[in-house]
């Protein structure tokens, strides 16, 4: 396992910025100049899932980019408390903090859970959203083997043996459709940011955290609000994009073929084309 030092060495740019929350302290890029727009990565992932995003969008934004806690740089918060609610008070503390008044927001998985509920909290704070295979609509059922596994009683040890590299490429090979695309530096990234000293044991917490759902707050979310979705998705199904697309007032549903979870990775160019296009309407 990697020290603090060498993923800082490795894992930050001269866009990188660090600033305190509770104990934390928390990593996040602060890229281009123009409307803010605030990017949410999901579990198992870290800000760098929006690289070739941020690339694209810098042009005509300001492309704000965070490891939330328990993930990524920022690591654990010492309470022990991923529930929702939390992460969207830490969100609002970030935006607080950085003078940001009001911002486009969009997040991937559990990113796209907290965007939707900050949205609906803070609605006053948002001007348009997006939701990248976003989670929010629990099933347990086709919930994850990681996540199925962090729930189990043995999960410490279970989850000192996900974390050998070779298993966590497994993981990332299912969120990936095209698989071509995941190679070493890909992989190490993963690997190197998931087992940052507390990040595991933070991800059991948040997977046994208790949970509500608010998904009848959707019909209350009035913002423009772009879904997309990969059709292969073996995380959360392609089902839900169009659950999403059936509460919002507001919606625009795109939907990819031959894509996994995670478009802004996968397909970054073709995705990102779609966003700008997206918040560069009226």
């Amino acid at each position: 396992m990697a020290t603090f030092q060498e993923l800082i060495h490795k894992y930050t740019t001269d866009q990188s910025r660090f600033l305190v929350i509770d104990d934390m302290l928390v990593h996040y890029r602060d890229e281009g100049k123009g409307t803010p727009i605030v990017l949410l990565h999901g579990a198992f992932s870290s800000l760098h899932t929006f690289n070739d995003w941020s690339k694209i969008l810098q042009k005509r934004y300001r492309v704000i980019s965070l490891d939330l806690m328990g993930f990524g740089l920022t690591g654990p918060n010492s309470t022990g408390d991923y529930t929702i609610g939390n992460h969207i008070r830490v969100l609002k503390r970030f935006f607080n903090i950085l003078g940001l008044k009001k911002a486009h927001l969009g997040g991937s998985s559990l990113g796209g859970w907290l965007a939707w509920e900050f949205a609906y909290r803070y609605p006053q704070r948002i001007h348009k959203l997006i939701l990248i295979d976003a989670a929010g609509f629990v099933d347990r059922e086709t919930m994850p083997l990681p996540f199925k596994l962090a729930q189990s009683p043995l999960a410490g040890r279970v989850l000192k043996f996900i974390v050998r590299k070779s298993i966590l490429e497994q993981f990332v090979k299912q969120v990936y459709y095209d698989i071509s695309k995941v190679n070493t530096k890909l992989v190490d990234r993963y690997f190197d940011l998931f087992t940052r000293e507390g990040n595991s044991q933070a991800f059991i917490d948040l997977v046994n955290a208790p949970f509500q759902d608010n998904t009848d707050f959707l019909k209350q979310i009035e913002h423009p609000t772009l879904v997309m979705w990969g059709r292969e998705d073996a995380w959360i199904s392609a089902a839900h994009a169009y659950l999403f697309e059936k509460m919002l007032p507001n919606p625009e549903l795109v939907i990819y073929e031959g894509v996994g979870h995670l478009p802004m990775e996968e397909i970054p160019a073709l995705s990102g084309k779609d966003l700008m296009v997206f918040l560069q309407k009226k």
